[in-house]
């Protein structure tokens, strides 16, 4: 029985690939370019992307399970759809999707909406699926540690609802578990959606002070101008995707992201450990500034 991991060269994925071979799981990692692919031993690696149907159909081939995670990029939505057929088609059952927290409500957001769209699928489909849905990624902010390292301002636009910030090493963790969990069920698992959270729900000004902590010096919140936002983002970013994050900014602003009751008893349940906080994450990067 074999776990198909896509997206396994990037961060998630690739610790995915990771938690899985430590508990002795059978691992296909699709890459597509696989001298550009690191894996443990024991990982077997297909090439492939998921909008070139025959790498799909082979990389699929004897799977019974698929951590289906889709980059932000224009055609999002058209590549999981294909993979969902493709997986259908290759009698895959047994899912794990990759949302994102309140796919339901930011729908004005482009990214949001496809993975709502993609939910709706597996949902019709009468996928085994557990769909994941992580609020803001805390390793996003190494975008900016320049910015809050040397001009002392975090310029995220977090506003003052409050973001759920949880980090990639727990969001990975949690997916190899429910991979496996998935993987191992002798009987059918009903569809389980699940929020992906940190332990503290935080505001731009809580964010700046934890840095004025760690620092050791202060650091202002910058943060709620989402067309500078949007401008800074288009210098290193295609102006579609700078567009896309303004406006999910612009949400963070209006609704924030939180979690609901019992989110973090649960997660903390399943690692049988507690959630890492925002602060570790700070406080390794002012370590080695």
């Amino acid at each position: 029985m074999t776990i198909l991991v896509t997206g396994a060269t990037g961060n998630v994925g690739r610790q995915v690939v990771e938690h899985l071979v430590k508990r002795s799981a059978d691992v296909r990692a699709l890459v597509r370019d696989p001298s550009k692919a690191s894996f443990p031993a024991g990982v077997s690696v297909a090439q492939g992307g998921f909008l070139d149907v025959d790498s799909l159909r082979k990389a699929m081939s004897g799977v019974s399970t698929l951590f289906l995670l889709n980059a932000v990029v224009p055609d999002e939505f058209t590549q999981a759809l294909v993979a969902l057929n493709v997986a259908r088609s290759a009698g895959i059952e047994r899912i794990v999707y990759l949302s994102v927290i309140h796919a339901d409500v930011y729908v004005n957001v482009p990214h949001f909406a496809g993975k709502f769209g993609v939910e709706r699928m597996i949902e019709q489909m009468g996928f085994q699926a557990t769909i994941l849905r992580p609020a803001y990624f805390i390793q996003n902010d190494l975008m900016i540690e320049d910015v809050i390292t040397g001009y002392g301002t975090y310029t995220m636009p977090i506003g003052t609802k409050g973001l759920a910030m949880i980090d990639v090493r727990d969001i990975a963790e949690i997916a190899a578990l429910e991979l496996l969990r998935r993987e191992r069920s002798a009987e059918p698992l009903a569809l389980e959606r699940i929020n992906l959270v940190g332990p503290q729900t935080l505001t731009g000004r809580d964010i700046a002070a934890i840095w004025s902590d760690v620092l050791a010096r202060p650091i202002s919140y910058g943060g709620d101008d989402t067309e500078g936002f949007e401008q800074n983002l288009k210098q290193f970013l295609p102006a579609w995707m700078a567009y896309d994050m303004r406006l999910m900014g612009e949400r963070f602003l209006t609704d924030g992201m939180l979690p609901e009751a019992g989110d973090v008893e649960r997660l903390t349940a399943l690692l049988g450990r507690p959630l890492r906080p925002y602060r570790d994450f700070a406080s390794q990067i002012a370590g080695s500034a």
